[in-house]
């Protein structure tokens, strides 16, 4: 299929085979991965990486950019509608990038922002020392109670009427339970602060009704677009298009929120936008509209429901005791060896998951307690509840007992004869 590839590189093509190989044949686990479908790699693939357009549809720096203007408002239009938002910013390179822009926005350096702690759920861009938002902005830090493993609302709002942070910010990388949105938009307006959401990785979820969608209430939302939502790798932001705080406060002269958030981006922190990913996100985001969406949405919370009652029936200790999403948190505390140890273990088996902090974790974030796994990329490939309580089964069986090498052997066998009975990109070749 890569004929140009295999004349000019074909170390690179070897490279891209055995991979294909690797998501073809292993249990792809880790919840912020899933598989974008063809039509989005295609359009991410074609000669729109050739074009520089450095501006906004109809507002560019270079000429050229008829068909791109075209293409990228294609992709505003629709994102607009998907998430019933005043306003769409499609540009943005990755998650991590708009989080910084969206700040940026409406904050100075100092200010005061009130995110979750990593350790509890929360994203580096959340506040973590190392990161730049730890850095730039004086982060206040919620979590979850100690005894429930979820959050506490009232323990957050006493936080908050304390310290009077200037951006409220909800959302999590690692919290199995649902989030109320509602909340968090009411305590911010309580308080006269922005209220933002990071809907990452439950994107796909607030879009099919199964968890609240912050977007229609909130000041800004920030989401990904290759988890839930599977499509291409990137970010995109979504907010109001009038400032609710500018009276208190204005911030670079700017008329409203949207033009805030706009100027952040480009040129705040990024130069010519990749069209070729935006061109993706247009298709993955015609691709949610369809019902089949929601119908998928719902098979991966049904899937995640049934492989966290697999795994704590066969006694794993689950952070909360089980999940409302996605995703599931391991508490490996009682297992006989470290998250570290147990998680290389299920990959050279081929299960792929990823070690995790987890709520008052005793360890580090590179040897910490937990294990983080989800369902999204394995509901991509047509597997229900049947097939998760199986993997449960094999997943449990591997944490408890570490050093059984032949049962390692049979459950890797398995693996491949599962994976055979749900091909992944079938006639797809490299």
């Amino acid at each position: 299929m890569l004929k140009n590839i295999a004349a000019q590189d074909p170390e690179v093509l070897n490279l891209l085979r055995l991979e294909l190989s690797r998501q073809r044949n292993g249990l792809v686990m880790i919840p912020s991965e899933n598989f974008a479908s063809l039509a989005t790699m295609e359009a991410v693939g074609t000669i729109l990486t050739n074009k520089y357009s450095e501006g906004y549809p109809n507002k560019r720096y270079y000429s050229g950019n008829k068909m791109i203007d075209q293409i990228e408002q294609l992709a505003i239009d629709r994102a607009k509608k998907l998430f019933q938002a005043e306003h769409a910013n499609v540009q943005p390179h990755s998650g991590a990038g708009a989080n910084q822009a969206c700040y940026n926005a409406v904050l100075n350096p100092g200010d005061k922002i009130l995110g979750m702690n990593l350790d509890h759920g929360g994203h580096l861009t959340h506040g973590s020392p190392v990161n730049f938002s730890g850095k730039t902005y004086h982060f206040l830090e919620y979590g979850v109670n100690q005894e429930t493993e979820v959050l506490d609302m009232d323990e957050i709002r006493k936080i908050a009427l304390k310290e009077k942070p200037k951006l409220v910010l909800s959302g999590a990388t690692a919290y199995p339970r649902k989030i109320d949105f509602k909340a968090f938009q009411e305590l911010a307006y309580e308080i006269d602060a922005y209220c933002m959401a990071d809907i990452s990785h439950i994107v796909g979820l607030c879009l099919s009704g199964l968890h609240q969608n912050p977007v229609p209430t909130h000041d800004i939302v920030m989401t990904t677009t290759h988890k839930t939502l599977r499509g291409t790798r990137g970010a995109i932001i979504l907010c109001k298009q009038e400032d609710r705080l500018k009276h208190l406060f204005d911030k670079d002269g700017k008329k409203n929120l949207a033009e805030k958030i706009d100027f952040n981006v480009f040129p705040g922190l990024q130069g010519g936008p990749l069209e070729h990913v935006i061109a993706g996100k247009a298709v993955s985001f015609a691709e949610a509209m369809k019902p089949e969406f929601k119908t998928y949405q719902e098979q991966i919370v049904k899937n995640a429901k049934a492989l966290a009652e697999s795994l704590m029936n066969n006694g794993i200790k689950l952070v909360s005791n089980g999940t409302d999403n996605h995703l599931i948190l391991i508490d490996c505390r009682n297992l006989k060896e470290k998250a570290k140890v147990l998680s290389q273990l299920l990959e050279d088996i081929g299960i792929y998951v990823n070690r995790n902090m987890i709520p008052f974790d005793p360890g580090t974030p590179f040897n910490p307690t937990g294990i983080r796994l989800g369902t999204p990329a394995l509901t991509s490939r047509g597997m229900k509840q049947p097939e998760m309580r199986v993997i449960g089964e094999w997943i449990s069986g591997i944490l408890k007992d570490p050093q059984n090498a032949q049962r390692q052997e049979k459950v890797k066998q398995s693996i491949l004869d599962l994976t055979k009975q749900f091909p992944l990109y079938p006639g797809l070749e490299y």
